[in-house]
């Protein structure tokens, strides 16, 4: 009997349509922020890198 209730309560929420909750808009942009910062670490070391580049060939070969 409960997994009769379990599934019918699966199929309903997979079925609703009424839009989205404030709970699925705080999970949606959780995970874009994640995301967002996750990329900003992986390419910070790389971005960096460039901008000494940059600022040494400006200052004459002297790091920065």
């Amino acid at each position: 009997m409960i997994m009769q209730t379990i599934k019918a309560s699966v199929l309903k929420f997979v079925k609703d349509e009424d839009g989205l909750t404030i709970v699925e808009y705080a999970v949606a942009g959780g995970l874009i922020t994640v995301t967002v910062a996750a990329a900003f670490v992986a390419l910070g070391g790389q971005v960096e890198t460039k901008i000494d580049a940059l600022c040494a060939a400006v200052n004459g070969g002297v790091a920065c």
